[in-house]
């Protein structure tokens, strides 16, 4: 699982490979803040503010649990951009809750830790 974590002082986002500790996410709905401890992020708190399941599917907030549907949606929002006045239509859409479907996670940072971001989420270097 891929944790991406936008820090919104600085406008920049950080990735985080999950790979043990991603258990420690299953239950979490959208909207919901955690101790980042869990995901090695020693001292900040984040909020979960999306994400996508396996298949590229955006998860919503209004669906509850864990299962993937196709809802007729009418308001724009995530996974829904209407073109004209009214228009509704079928999509494909997750639930609000995590589980071992969920491939990215998306949150924000509410509290921020001793160290700094880019310490503890370190860029890997791409080899040309």
């Amino acid at each position: 699982m891929k944790l991406v974590v936008s820090d919104k002082e600085k406008g920049k986002t950080y990735q985080k490979e999950l790979k043990e500790e991603s258990s420690s996410l299953f239950g979490k709905r959208l909207g919901e803040e955690f101790d980042a401890d869990i995901v090695g992020l020693v001292g900040y708190k984040l909020k979960i503010t999306g994400g996508s399941d396996k298949a590229g599917f955006p998860m919503r907030k209004e669906i509850e649990g864990s299962r993937k549907l196709r809802p007729y949606l009418s308001t724009q929002g995530v996974g829904f951009n209407p073109k004209r006045k009214g228009e509704k239509r079928r999509k494909m859409v997750r639930g609000n809750r995590i589980d071992d479907q969920i491939h990215q996670v998306n949150t924000i940072i509410l509290v921020k830790g001793e160290k700094s971001i880019e310490e503890l989420c370190p860029k890997e270097k791409k080899e040309e």
